[in-house]
């Protein structure tokens, strides 16, 4: 019995630590210029 309480418990906290994630935008948006802007930015050279 003490095991399945235990099982039951577990799938319990598992379960809830699933549902429960909040979406955290901060997490998932890239933050300042990227590659792309870099390369665009950089002075040209002259090659002849």
């Amino acid at each position: 019995m003490l095991l399945f309480r235990k099982w039951v418990r577990r799938l319990g906290d598992s379960t809830r630590a699933f549902f429960s994630t909040a979406y955290r935008p901060e997490k998932h948006y890239m933050r300042g210029a990227g590659p792309a802007c870099a390369a665009r930015n950089q002075p040209r050279s002259l090659s002849f």
